[in-house]
C-alpha cells in the first residue's frame, strides 16, 4: 500500500499554507511546517489569545484538566510543573504553556481576531480561497492559500438542544442566565454575582442547574453555590488512594487491555483472542472501575456510579489521588445534587426551573448548557465544498464485510442510533478519503486521545510529509482510501458502540484513546519509520515510559529518509 511520492511543478515549500486554528494541535502543526521549510505561512485564529480551549479568554479558575502532569506536553518546550503542585495541571498551567510555545516559536505568524467565514477551492481547481473578517475592524476579505490545515478541533462550536436555548427560555419566562459551558469563563463573573450564594438562606435560593459538567458543577460548589447537575449518565474516571506509578499510568500497560484494529504483539493476540485473556482484561477493567469508586466513597447504589463503562467509552477522566475540591468528592458531601440518569426536556411554566424528562421540575436560578458540540467544520465549509473534500458524513454501510471475532469485543452495549446511521471517511483522522491523492489539504487535532500531545506532535509530522509529497505508505488510489475508511468505521461501531462518531467528525474524527500508542505506530508506519519506540524485550516493553524524547528528532529522521537530511543520533 505504499503511495510513491507525487511529483508536484513546484516545491510546496515555497508556496503559501495557512493553518486554521491555535490549540496544541494547531500551535505543533505549525511549527513542524517551519521545520521543514515551509516559509510562507500564516497561522489565523478568530480568538484574541492562543490556545483553543485553553485560551485565557476560555479557562476559569479551578479548572483542572482531566490528564496528568505531560499528556499535553510537546518535545520542544518543556513543560513546568504544576503551580499547585502535585500532577494535576490547572487551566491557568495549559494556558501559560501555550503561549510560552507560541511566544517562542511562532512570533509573528499568528494572526488574531481573524474569523474564516467560507473556505471554498480556487475556480481554477487548484489552491483555496479563503474568506475571512478581522473582529476588531469589521473588514473583509478574501485570500488565497495554495494549501491549506484545519486545526480547529471539536470543542469550539456549542450544540444546544431546542428546547433549552435562550429563545426557549424567553418565551417561558425564565429570568435567569442561560448559556453554553463553552462561554463559562467570560461570562463567570456575572453569573457569581447575580446568583446568590448559596450558604446564605438555605433551601430557600434556587440553585443553578447544570446539565452535564462534572468541571463546572466542583468549580461553582467550591464557590458556595447551590448546584443541580442533571446528566443521563457521568463520566467514567480512575483513582486510588495513592497515584500510579508511572510505569503503569505513562506506559503501554493500559493500551495493551485495549483492543486495537490490528494486534501487533503476542500478548495482545493472547489478551483479546483467547478466553483467558478475555477473563483477564475483564478483571482488569471491572477492577479498575470499582476501585476507583471505592477511592471516592461512592457506595453501591448511589447514582453517581451511573457511569459509562471506562472500556466501552472515551469519557474517562484520571482523577488520580481523592481531593476534597474534586466534583465526586463534593457529590458525596451533598453539596452537588445530582439528577441522574434524567434529560432536561425544557423550562417550566412560570419561569422558575427546568423540567426534566419524568416531568420533575427542578428549581433554577440560572442554566449551564454544558451540552457538547457541533463540528467545527460546519461554519468553515460551504455544503458543496465539503461535500467535494469528502468531509461530510456518509450513510453507513446496511452490512460491513468487516467484523472483529475478539472474545474482548463480546457483550458490547447497544448500537448508537446515529452510529447506526452514519459513518466518515476521514483517513487516519487526518485527510478525508476524497482528497487524499492531492495532498494540499489535512486536519489535526480530530482524533481523541488521553495523550494528546505526543499524538497530534505525531500527527504534524505526518501531516508535514504529506503536505512534502513524501513517499509514504498510504492507499494509492481514492478507492482503496475509501475503503480503509470503511473498514476503520466498522472498527469504531464495534469498539465504541455508543459514540456516534460522524456528528462531530472534528472532534473524533478517529478515537484512538486507550490504544493511541497503537495509533501513533500506525502513523509512524504510514511515514515508513520506526514504530514502537519506548523500547523493552518482549515482557517488559508494556511497561517502559513512553517518553517524548521518542519524537524530537523525527524532523531528522524524515531527512534521512528523504535522502538530503543528517542522521539524527548525530544531534
Amino acid at each position: 500500500m505504499t503511495a510513491p511520492a507525487t511529483a508536484l511543478a513546484h516545491d510546496p515549500r515555497s508556496e503559501s499554507i495557512v493553518v486554521i486554528g491555535t490549540g496544541v494541535a494547531g500551535l505543533i502543526t505549525a511549527h513542524t511546517l517551519l521545520r521543514d521549510g515551509f516559509t510562507r505561512i500564516q497561522v489565523l485564529t478568530r480568538d484574541a489569545h492562543v490556545g483553543g480551549v485553553w485560551s485565557r479568554d476560555r479557562i476559569y479558575p479551578g479548572l483542572y484538566l482531566n490528564n496528568v502532569h505531560g499528556e499535553y506536553r510537546l518535545s520542544p518546550l518543556e513543560m513546568p510543573p504544576p503551580a499547585a503542585g502535585g500532577d494535576r495541571l490547572t487551566g491557568d498551567d495549559m494556558m501559560q504553556y501555550m503561549e510560552a510555545f507560541a511566544s517562542k516559536f511562532l512570533e509573528g505568524r499568528i494572526q488574531f481576531n481573524v474569523d474564516v467565514r467560507n473556505i471554498r477551492r480556487h475556480p481554477s481547481g487548484e489552491g483555496w480561497l479563503l474568506d475571512v473578517q478581522d473582529l476588531q475592524s469589521l473588514t473583509k476579505e478574501t485570500r488565497e492559500y495554495a494549501r491549506l490545515v484545519v486545526c480547529t478541533g471539536g470543542c469550539s462550536t456549542a450544540r444546544i438542544p431546542e428546547q433549552l436555548n435562550s429563545k426557549a427560555a424567553t418565551d417561558a419566562g425564565f429570568a435567569g442566565p442561560v448559556f453554553h459551558s463553552m462561554d463559562f469563563g467570560p461570562k463567570l463573573d456575572d453569573l457569581l454575582a447575580n446568583v446568590a450564594p448559596g450558604n446564605n438562606t438555605g433551601s430557600d435560593l434556587a440553585p443553578i442547574v447544570v446539565i452535564g459538567g462534572g468541571n463546572i458543577c466542583a468549580y461553582l460548589a467550591n464557590e458556595g453555590k447551590k448546584v443541580t447537575m442533571v446528566c443521563h449518565n457521568l463520566d467514567a474516571f480512575t483513582a486510588g488512594p495513592k497515584p500510579l506509578p508511572d510505569f503503569i499510568r505513562k506506559s503501554r500497560l493500559l493500551s495493551l487491555f485495549s483492543p486495537h484494529i490490528h494486534l501487533r504483539t503476542v500478548q495482545e493476540r493472547f489478551l483479546h483472542t483467547t478466553s483467558l485473556g478475555k477473563k483477564i482484561v475483564e478483571f482488569m477493567w471491572h477492577g479498575l472501575a470499582e476501585s476507583s469508586f471505592q477511592a471516592m466513597n461512592i457506595a453501591e447504589g448511589s447514582p453517581l456510579r451511573n457511569a459509562v463503562s471506562p472500556y466501552w467509552h472515551i469519557r474517562v477522566n484520571d482523577e488520580g489521588v481523592p481531593r476534597p475540591n474534586s466534583f465526586h468528592a463534593l457529590a458525596v458531601a451533598g453539596k452537588i445534587e445530582v439528577h441522574t440518569p434524567a434529560h432536561a426536556v425544557g423550562y417550566g411554566e412560570g419561569g422558575k426551573s427546568v423540567v426534566l424528562d419524568d416531568g420533575r421540575p427542578l428549581r433554577a436560578s440560572a442554566v449551564v448548557l454544558a451540552t457538547g458540540y457541533r463540528s467545527s467544520w460546519s461554519p468553515l465549509f460551504d455544503e458543496k465544498t465539503a461535500e467535494e473534500l469528502g468531509l461530510n458524513p456518509h450513510r453507513a454501510e446496511a452490512a460491513s464485510a468487516h467484523h472483529w471475532d475478539y472474545p474482548t469485543l463480546a457483550n458490547a452495549p447497544p448500537l448508537h442510533t446515529d452510529a447506526s446511521k452514519w459513518s466518515s471517511s476521514i483517513y487516519r483522522g487526518l485527510v478525508p478519503a476524497k482528497n487524499i491523492l492531492r495532498r494540499d489539504f489535512a486536519v489535526n487535532g480530530a482524533c481523541v486521545s488521553p495523550n494528546n500531545g505526543y499524538t497530534v506532535e505525531v500527527a504534524s509530522h505526518w501531516i508535514s510529509s504529506y503536505l512534502l509529497a513524501d513517499e509514504m505508505r498510504l492507499p494509492k488510489t481514492q478507492e482503496a482510501a475509501f475503503a480503509e475508511t470503511e473498514r476503520a468505521a466498522a472498527w469504531l461501531k464495534q469498539r465504541y458502540p455508543e459514540i456516534p462518531t460522524a456528528l462531530n467528525t472534528s472532534h473524533t474524527g478517529y478515537l484512538a484513546f486507550w490504544t493511541w500508542p497503537q495509533h501513533v505506530d500506525d502513523l509512524l508506519d504510514d511515514m515508513e519509520l520506526p514504530s514502537m519506540r519506548s523500547g523493552g524485550n518482549g515482557l517488559t516493553w508494556p511497561f517502559k515510559v513512553i517518553d517524548l524524547n521518542e519524537i524530537k528528532y523525527l524532523k531528522e529522521e524524515r531527512d534521512t529518509k528523504r535522502g538530503r537530511g543528517q542522521n539524527p543520533t548525530l544531534h
